[in-house]
């Protein structure tokens, strides 16, 4: 018997090619956003980690400095120390390809006689001549890959900048390491002399740390720490991968849970395919309970069905999610470039428990999904699974229910959203609670509208408006469905494009406020929002001597370790005579101010920083600085829209009173009454010469530049919003063509009966026209809880930023139109199928 049951399912999937099709097209487009997400910001991680742990080799401990390292005479007191662990000099820092795709590279200078503890690029192969890394200056080898990726050969001169400035290595030798995470940690590197890396970097005399391998464990660690000069500081090795696992934690947690709607679309779409099955088998399965096929086997009929479905469509995904993984990649990357730290992606890292992950996401969404349909299939009568009319008897009587269920659900997801906690698991599960709620409460709101609908519709169309509306409500187990699937797809999209514009408008309007000055000049950074490069010695002078300046101001952004934290640190020099525009949270300005002006002790923290640290106004931070860690009292937090993982700044008499760093990150330039702005611009390139590549940008320009940044790192976010509706568009179409093809008998006896072909296609228009607008309005209301919940508490615990939220018409207008058409389209192939099929056909197969 089983056997029996099994060829007739399998049947049945394939007399109904188009919706099996579809519903392993929507399995598959779930799963493939989930994985393709993991996938992408997975390999961006890892890439990073991995040249990391290579370049850090086997230290496990590091000595680093202050704002402009460590003093070589560090390294060399150490040696001589009778107790002295195994140690090795590094110098390490950016250089950026000239020519091509502006490839970004890590240049690492390294003592080859202190290596062989720590690092070992040797093994293998080499083509060329290693020994002139120490005999020739501007000497680096590369690994092979990286070398013919960029068109490089043994002997040939590269051509790279460096903060700016223009400088040419030679490439002694190409390595091609025995080992693959080496090969892959040097398709990033660099690798050159010390002298070679502090004269290109500018860090002549100075070490950006010392590695360390203590195998005394803490004891040793806490004797040499307490040795140490001031401003040096002892770091595990270990705690580097954490911080950086941390910054971008909520970056990717929000990427994964935007990824996981569309499964959750998905999972619409499984519900409607698993029971059009057992609706449109409803005869034949009565019929077989009343053979004696148990309830057990028929749940389990329909229940192997979905898993099949499942199993195929899962498959299809993780090929898919790979190939869509492949090209998100580079966008992820681009984001994580602007936003944190340098790292290059040449390959996709296929973890195996991602692809588990998916597979896990994929059958158990799609059983889930089957278990209501199978449950219905097993538990009804064999009398009453005979008619359709006790489906849809059963579908209309149970909608109250559910829709106090969605309230109940609603009102717990409010409770769960309201609760004062940082953790982000809490307010995903309040949000897919709003989701969940909302659609348990479309098929009574759905009766209720098409039952006050048929009069208008009547009065505009005639009997045609009036049949398409009853329907709708004839066939509530279908449409209902179609109707939830679109409406979350449709107010995600509103959801998202509100909290979108809002953060938009939120920074345009910092933006607007912060940048005061009529010029901005800084070098070239590699991460785009982090201006940690410096104007070579003597530049900001003459530049802020230009003619035509009234005033000027300058900036340093250095990186700081705070409470065992990297951080950054903002040196702000106010220029003279105008307004300071900061808006503090905490702290009344004018006292902010003062007591900055007054105390070398005193410093200000952004929002975001004091959120995820859980500073406040008055509170202390040890802040590393060259004269050893030192405790600043904070005076007020600020509102800032730079940074999500937080910023400190101070006034640059207080940085110069901690720090022998002179360097300038940046300048803002005030033009004299009456100067005419590009006109200055012009003049300070001018007068900047050849010494360094400048960006000098108007304030419109910076603005301009500024929102691309912004714009950028959303991209990544539209492009999941049209995977979702995609997703969604695919269950409409589907719910569509099941109802159609079910109704088949009730449209042969309207033909039969003199309706036209084209009267027919007018009424199934009409009806999908209908459930687009009813999509369209019940995303509405859902889209601005989503948008609220997007800003007021997931934007909240995520980066710890306050936003407006600003509902703009546009938006929830296109969510409108875009209902409308969604439906329109999915319609056009049922309702030219109907229009077209033979009545005497559809009647006879009936």
């Amino acid at each position: 018997m089983r056997a029996l049951l099994a060829r007739s399912s399998l049947r049945h999937l394939g007399g109904h090619p188009w919706l099996t099709a579809l519903s392993l097209l929507g399995i598959a487009m779930g799963v493939a956003v989930v994985v393709s997400i993991d996938l992408a910001s997975g390999s961006a991680l890892r890439a990073f980690e991995q040249s990391t742990d290579v370049v850090a080799g086997r230290a496990t401990h590091q000595i680093a400095g202050g704002t402009s390292g460590l003093p070589e005479g560090v390294y060399t007191a150490l040696k001589l120390r009778p107790d002295s662990p195994d140690a090795a000099p590094v110098v390490q820092g950016f250089v950026q390809v000239e020519g091509g795709n502006h490839r970004t590279l890590t240049l690492l200078g390294l003592d080859p006689f202190a290596e062989a503890p720590f690092r070992d690029f040797s093994s293998g192969g080499a083509v060329g001549d290693v020994g002139t890394l120490l005999t020739r200056p501007g000497t680096v080898v590369m690994g092979a890959k990286t070398a013919r990726s960029l068109g490089v050969k043994a002997g040939d001169t590269l051509p790279v900048m460096v903060t700016g400035l223009r400088r040419e290595l030679r490439v002694s030798a190409l390595l091609t390491p025995s080992q693959e995470t080496t090969e892959r940690a040097l398709e990033s590197l660099l690798i050159a002399d010390i002298s070679t890396a502090q004269e290109v970097l500018g860090q002549e005399g100075r070490l950006t740390r010392v590695d360390l391998r203590l195998k005394g464990g803490e004891a040793q660690a806490a004797a040499l720490k307490a040795t140490l000069p001031p401003g040096a500081e002892l770091v595990q090795t270990s705690g580097r991968a954490g911080t950086v696992e941390q910054m971008t934690r909520a970056f990717r947690t929000n990427l994964t849970a935007l990824s996981l709607l569309a499964l959750v679309v998905g999972m619409f779409l499984i519900y409607n395919t698993m029971t059009f099955s057992v609706v449109q088998r409803r005869g034949m399965l009565g019929r077989l309970r009343a053979v004696g096929v148990t309830r057990g086997e028929l749940f389990a009929v329909v229940l192997g069905e979905a898993l099949l479905l499942g199993m195929v469509g899962t498959a299809a995904g993780l090929l898919l999610g790979i190939l869509m993984a492949s090209g998100l990649v580079g966008l992820i990357t681009r984001t994580i470039n602007d936003l944190y730290f340098v790292v290059n992606v040449r390959r996709l890292s296929l973890e195996p428990f991602t692809l588990i992950k998916g597979l896990s996401l994929g059958l158990g969404a799609t059983v889930l999904a089957a278990l209501v349909p199978a449950w219905e299939a097993a538990r009804a009568a064999p009398v009453t699974a005979l008619r359709r009319s006790t489906v849809e008897d059963v579908s209309r009587n149970r909608a109250p229910r559910l829709a106090v269920m969605g309230l109940i659900i609603l009102a717990l997801s409010a409770a769960v959203l309201a609760w004062p906690t940082q953790a982000l698991m809490p307010a995903y599960a309040g949000l897919f609670g709003v989701l969940l709620g909302s659609a348990l409460l479309v098929p009574w709101v759905t009766e209720k509208l098409t039952v006050a609908a048929a009069r208008p519709l009547g009065a505009m169309f005639g009997p045609l408006g009036r049949m398409a509306a009853r329907g709708v409500t004839a066939s509530l187990s279908r449409t209902a469905v179609a109707l939830a699937a679109l409406m979350v797809a449709v107010a995600t999209t509103v959801g998202v494009g509100l909290m979108v514009s809002s953060f938009r408008g939120t920074v345009a309007a910092w933006l607007e406020s912060a940048l005061q000055a009529d010029v901005f000049v800084s070098p070239p950074s590699l991460v785009a929002r982090r201006g940690d490069s410096s104007l070579v010695p003597g530049l900001a002078e003459k530049l802020r001597s230009t003619p035509g300046v009234e005033a000027s101001g300058s900036i340093r952004v250095i990186h700081v370790r705070i409470n065992d934290v990297d951080t950054d640190l903002l040196a702000v020099d106010f220029a003279k005579g105008h307004e300071r525009t900061y808006r503090f949270k905490e702290g009344r300005a004018e006292e902010v101010w003062r007591q900055l002006d007054a105390s070398p002790d005193a410093l200000i923290v952004s929002e975001p920083f004091a959120f995820h640290r859980g500073v406040h106004a008055g509170d202390t931070l040890r802040v590393a600085t060259d004269k050893g860690p030192h405790d600043f009292r904070v005076a007020g937090v600020y509102f800032d829209y730079g940074s999500d993982v937080g910023t400190v700044l101070m006034p640059r008499a207080t940085y110069e009173h901690w720090y022998e760093d002179r360097g300038v990150s940046g300048l803002s330039l005030f033009a004299a009454p009456g100067q005419d702005v590009d006109e200055l611009v012009a003049r300070v390139r001018d007068r900047a010469g050849g010494e360094q590549a400048l960006n000098v940008r108007a304030n419109r320009a910076l603005r301009q530049a500024s929102m691309e940044v912004f714009d950028r790192t959303f991209t990544i976010t539209q492009v999941l919003r049209l995977l979702a509706i995609g997703v969604a568009f695919v269950g409409v179409l589907s719910a569509l063509m099941s109802l159609q093809l079910e109704r088949a008998r009730e449209f042969a006896v309207l033909r039969a009966t003199g309706l036209t072909p084209g009267q027919l296609w007018g009424m199934v228009s009409l009806q999908t026209g209908l459930l687009g607008l009813l999509a369209g309005l019940f995303s509405i209301p859902l889209g601005l809880a989503l948008a609220y919940v997007l800003v007021h508490v997931i934007n909240q615990r995520s980066f710890g930023w306050t936003l407006q939220l600003v509902v703009a018409p546009g938006v929830v207008g296109q969510a409108l139109v875009l209902a409308l058409v969604a439906a329109a389209l999915a319609g056009l192939y049922p309702a030219w199928r109907m229009a077209r099929a033979n009545p005497a056909m559809a009647l006879r197969e009936e």
